[in-house]
C-alpha cells in the first residue's frame, strides 16, 4: 500500500515547461506544437519512471524481465526514434494493461501477459506502445492540455505541495493521457506504426489485430460478468477496446500497410513465449495480498480481514475497497502512520462535520481509536487500529442515513474482522500460477475447468487465457495453460 501512482507529474509537467514552439515529429516529419523538448521529454520521463516503479513494483523475474526487453529493443530499433534509451518493464500488477511513458519507458503488466499467447503478441503489445512514444501522443497531447489550461496551471503553482483542486486535475490529467489512451486517430496511428515495427523485426503484423481480438474477448467477459453483477464494467486496456474492435476497417487498413515490409518467414514463437510465463502469477500476488471469498489475507503484513459477501472487493495498489451491490456503502482499508498513536491520527487526519465522537479502544487485542460522524453529510464510521508497528485505517461509508442504518451492522462487522492471519488461512494465502498442460484426445475446457481453483467462471478464464473465447476447445497435443 503505498501513495497513488503520478502524485508528482504534475510537478515533473510544471518543472519541464518550456516557451512555445514548434518541434519536428520524428515519425513524419511534419512540424508539432509541443511545449516540450526531446530533452525535457527524456527527463521527464525518467522521473515518472521512478513514480512508476514505486507504486508498481517491476515483476521479480529477471528472466522474463529480460526476455521482454530483448523484444522491446529489437522493436524499438526499427523504430522512428533508436536513438532512444529504450526501458521496458514487466511490472507486477494483476491488471490487463500496457502502457508508455514519454521519453522511451514502456510497461507492461503480468497481468496482460497471462493473456497472451505467442511473442508475435507481445511485439505487438511493445510494438503499439513504443508508436505512442515514436510519435510523441503524450507529449502532444499534454502541451495541448497545457496551453488550453494554462491559467489553472499558473494558479496551481502558489498552492504549497500542489494539493489545491487545480493541481489535482492536472495531475489526473496527465495520468490519463498517458495510461489511458490518446483518442482513436492516435491510437490507429500507433497500430500502423507497430505494425511497420513487427514486420521490420520479423513478426507477422498481423500479430497487432490477433492481440486486439484476444483483449476484445476480455472486454466481451467483462461486460457480461458486470451485467450479471448489477454493475458498470471496469475499464480496459487503452490500446484496444474504446478505439476499434478487431474487425475494424480502418484498423485492418493502417496494419495492411506494413506488408511492404514483406516477411518470409515471420517469427510466432508460441512455444518460447509459452514457457517464460510458466509460473506466471495469476491475479493477486502475495506482495499486496490474496483475495479468497472476500477476505484478504496478507500474509507479507500478517493480518486478515473479511469483508462482507456480495460486496465487490477491489484490491488497488494503495488501498482495498469493497461496494454493496447497491452502491451506496463502502468499506475502505488503507495503512496509515507507522507509530503507535491511532487517537491522535484520526482526530487531526479526518475531516469530519461538527460532532463527532472519537474514542480510544482496542480492536481484536491491539491498541485502536474510532470515530464516527459524518463528512459533507454522508454518515462515516473509522478505525485506526495498530498492528506490528504500523496503523491500518479502515473506514465504512455510507451515501446517506438510509443506507447507513440498512448497512450498519455489515459496515461495524467488516471492520472489526481484522485480526492476526491464522496459520490456516496462511495455508490459503498462496497465489493462483500458470502451469502448461499437454492436451490428450478427448481434453475439454470444461473438464479442465472442474479441477481449477478458479471456481466461478473457470471455464470462461480458461478460455480467455488460451485464446478459445467464447467456445473454442483445443486440438489434441495442443499446450495450454492452465490455473493452479
Amino acid at each position: 500500500m503505498t501513495s497513488p501512482p503520478f502524485r508528482r507529474l504534475a510537478v515533473i509537467v510544471l518543472g519541464a515547461l518550456s516557451l512555445t514552439h514548434c518541434a519536428s515529429n520524428p515519425v513524419s516529419g511534419g512540424k508539432d506544437f509541443v511545449l516540450i523538448s526531446e530533452q525535457q521529454e527524456i527527463q521527464m520521463g525518467a522521473q515518472a519512471h521512478e513514480d512508476v516503479l514505486r507504486e508498481y513494483a517491476a515483476l521479480d523475474n529477471p528472466a522474463l524481465q529480460a526476455y521482454v526487453n530483448g523484444i522491446g529493443q529489437k522493436l524499438a530499433k526499427q523504430s522512428h526514434r533508436p536513438d532512444l534509451q529504450w526501458r521496458f518493464t514487466v511490472v507486477d500488477s494483476p491488471d490487463v494493461n500496457a502502457f508508455a511513458l514519454p521519453g522511451g519507458y514502456i510497461y507492461i503488466t503480468r497481468g496482460l501477459m497471462a493473456y497472451l499467447n505467442s511473442e508475435a503478441e507481445l511485439a505487438g503489445v511493445l510494438g503499439h506502445e513504443i508508436g505512442h512514444v515514436t510519435a510523441r501522443h503524450g507529449v502532444r497531447q499534454q502541451s495541448a492540455s497545457t496551453a488550453a489550461g494554462l491559467g489553472v496551471v499558473l494558479g496551481s503553482i502558489l498552492v504549497p505541495g500542489l494539493d489545491s483542486q487545480a493541481a489535482t486535475g492536472m495531475m489526473q490529467s496527465v495520468a490519463q493521457a498517458w495510461t489511458a489512451g490518446y483518442g482513436r486517430d492516435h491510437e490507429l496511428e500507433s497500430d500502423r506504426l507497430g505494425a511497420q515495427y513487427l514486420a521490420k523485426s520479423g513478426y507477422d503484423p498481423q500479430a497487432m489485430i490477433a492481440v486486439i481480438g484476444v483483449l476484445k474477448n476480455q472486454e466481451l467477459f467483462a461486460a457480461e460478468q458486470a451485467r450479471r453483477e448489477g454493475r458498470e464494467p471496469r475499464s480496459t486496456y487503452h490500446g484496444t477496446f474504446d478505439s476499434h474492435p478487431s474487425n475494424d476497417a480502418r484498423l485492418k487498413q493502417v496494419v495492411g500497410e506494413a506488408n511492404q515490409y514483406s516477411v518470409a518467414n515471420p517469427r510466432d514463437g508460441r512455444a518460447d513465449y509459452l514457457q517464460k510465463i510458466d509460473g506466471l502469477v495469476l491475479g493477486d500476488s502475495p506482495a499486496q495480498g490474496i483475495i479468497r471469498d472476500n477476505q484478504l489475507l496478507h500474509d507479507k503484513l500478517g493480518f486478515a480481514i473479511q469483508f462482507p459477501p456480495g460486496w465487490r472487493v477491489s484490491n488497488q495498489a494503495d488501498r482495498v475497497l469493497a461496494k454493496n451491490p447497491k452502491g451506496d456503502a463502502l468499506v475502505e482499508l488503507q495503512q496509515g502512520p507507522k507509530n503507535d498513536q491511532p487517537l491522535s491520527t484520526l482526530q487531526s487526519g479526518l475531516k469530519l462535520d461538527a460532532g463527532a465522537r472519537f474514542d480510544s479502544g482496542q480492536l481484536s487485542g491491539y491498541p485502536a481509536a474510532f470515530a464516527a460522524g459524518t463528512q459533507q453529510g454522508k454518515p462515516v464510521v473509522v478505525a485506526s487500529v495498530v498492528f506490528n508497528g504500523t496503523q491500518y485505517l479502515i473506514a465504512g461509508m455510507a451515501a446517506n442515513k438510509p443506507a447507513y442504518d440498512r448497512e450498519r451492522a455489515t459496515l461495524r462487522g467488516a471492520i472489526n474482522s481484522f485480526h492476526a492471519i491464522t496459520p490456516a488461512e496462511r495455508r490459503g494465502a498462496q497465489p493462483y500460477v500458470l502451469k502448461l498442460v499437454t492436451t490428450k484426445a478427448g481434453t475439454t475446457l470444461a473438464s479442465l475447468a472442474k479441477t481449477s481453483p478458479l471456481k466461478q467462471q473457470a471455464e470462461a478464464q480458461l478460455r480467455l487465457l488460451n485464446d478459445l473465447y467464447p467456445a473454442g476447445e483445443p486440438k489434441p497435443g495442443q499446450r495450454l495453460k492452465i490455473v493452479q
